[in-house]
């Protein structure tokens, strides 16, 4: 692998925008759809995955398409530790030793009811320009974009640094099985300069968005046990407290019922000047979108008027939701029994620059301290995952993401902070300090990840990927000539 000469190939706009339509019309939608048909729920969602076979269909199908492939001395490799599920290794040596490290996963949510007439999770539609069905947004595309990118420069013989794509299968269940293979792989990984990952949102369809930030997680259960058994409502209310009552109370301890806020100071962080001014910026691009991309019912309304304080509240102040129950007999089969425990499950969403244990050891001393009527309590973590916060862009990544942005959307490109979490994101920010990130992705408005008719803006999914090529062309300028 020598030097290019200093007169190498440049990127041309017009051949890659061709080459990335052609690419995406007439491979890589049809794989698409064939992929949303397998049900390769993440482990967490599919305890049986293995027996069941559907990662391994998806990989398989994955790999498939990549190896067939025109790209010179392409690597592949899909390795699998005991016990965990597979990783797809992709390695292109490029023309310098410098590493880009491009993420994405292929493992998805459940299938979750509401989808509406005609569509469903593992049926792909096309409709509007939209690709319907589980896990093409989230984030089945990933693999195919980095890969299409990575061929629409050796397509025209232009150079760019040696590139590494890892697709994962258990990202949606907290990537607990991403570190091992990354300790696997650290001495092929080296120090890259560059991680590009694929699985974040976009505040619109008509421009390039970069994730500056993303919230960490907390999820645990919150048990309250008053009885051994139920017993008649009639004869033990009014001398029995009631566990639902008392469960009103604990989450009091933690959320303002009237205004949504995390009480718990330890649970807030000071929100960085930056992060505040994009977010200022991203609500006078988006406007009255930060709020209409939600399927509010009835006359419901945003928890506040002010379109920046929206966006903060969902990218840098910590927020509850309860996302599960148990205890709770159906309508069908409730009969006029004073229950003997109720238990949520809490999903707290964390500034980025929190720390998940010390939270979660903050939240479980604020739930379990002092029980009402001597109660027994309980708060057990199940995951936790610190947030994220993007270094300051070097000039050079700044320059490439709106001459990419400008080149294949039309628009100049835009930052703000994202609520999810990509667990992946906070261990490689640690791993590679010095590295330089752009965390982009196709999610946005009513693309609905993780609910009833996720879809993927195909157009979006196309400059998106054209997009990356000029990332990764801009990055070889800068860093390896």
């Amino acid at each position: 692998m020598g030097q290019p000469p200093e007169d190498a190939a440049q990127m041309d706009v017009a051949k890659t925008h061709r080459f990335v339509d052609a690419t995406w019309a007439e491979s890589i939608l049809p794989t698409l759809q064939e992929y949303i048909t397998i049900p390769n729920q993440s482990p967490g969602f599919d305890p049986e995955w293995q027996r069941h076979g559907y990662m391994d269909a998806a990989v398989e199908l994955i790999t498939s398409w990549i190896r067939r492939q025109e790209i010179a001395h392409l690597n592949l490799e899909v390795l699998q530790l005991a016990g965990r599920t597979p990783l797809i290794c992709v390695e292109v040596p490029g023309d310098a030793a410098e590493t880009v490290l491009l993420y994405g996963h292929l493992d998805k949510q459940p299938p979750l009811e509401g989808w509406h007439e005609g569509l469903g999770p593992w049926t792909p539609v096309i409709r509007d320009g939209r690709l319907y069905g589980r896990g093409a947004a989230d984030d089945g595309y990933a693999a195919f974009a980095a890969v299409t990118a990575i061929s629409a420069l050796e397509q025209q013989g232009v150079p760019h640094a040696r590139c590494i794509v890892l697709i994962e299968a258990c990202e949606e269940s907290g990537s607990g099985d991403l570190p091992a293979y990354v300790d696997l792989l650290q001495d092929r990984l080296g120090r890259p300069s560059l991680v590009v990952c694929l699985d974040s949102g976009c505040g619109n369809y008509e421009q390039l968005w970069m994730t500056s930030s993303l919230r960490g997680l907390l999820n645990g259960t919150l048990t309250v046990r008053a009885l051994t058994e139920g017993v008649h409502s009639g004869a033990a209310s009014g001398i029995v407290p009631s566990t639902f009552r008392i469960m009103r109370q604990l989450l009091s301890r933690l959320e303002d019922e009237r205004t949504g806020l995390i009480i718990p100071r330890e649970l807030h962080v000071e929100i960085p000047a930056e992060r505040v001014r994009q977010a200022t910026q991203s609500a006078a691009a988006l406007r009255d979108d930060v709020h209409e991309a939600f399927p509010f019912h009835g006359a419901t309304r945003p928890v506040s008027d002010d379109l920046a304080e929206l966006l903060l509240n969902r990218t840098w102040r910590p927020q509850l939701e309860v996302i599960g129950a148990a205890g709770l007999p159906s309508l069908e089969r409730a009969g006029n029994v004073l229950r003997p425990l109720t238990t949520l499950k809490l999903s707290v969403r964390l500034p980025p620059t929190l720390d998940a244990p010390r939270a979660a050891e903050s939240l479980k001393q604020l739930l379990e301290h002092d029980p009402p009527y001597g109660t027994t309590v309980a708060f057990e973590s199940h995951e936790q995952a610190t947030g994220w916060n993007a270094p300051s862009l070097e000039p050079w990544l700044e320059r490439a993401v709106q001459l990419a942005s400008l080149d294949f959307f039309g628009k100049p490109a835009a930052a703000m902070g994202e609520g999810g979490t990509i667990p992946f994101m906070a261990m490689l920010g640690a791993r590679f300090p010095q590295a330089q990130f752009l965390i982009t992705g196709v999610l946005g408005p009513h693309a609905n990840a993780h609910g009833p008719n996720e879809f993927l803006d195909i157009a979006t999914a196309q400059r998106l990927t054209a997009c990356v090529a000029r990332v990764l062309y801009e990055h070889y300028q800068a860093n390896c000539r």
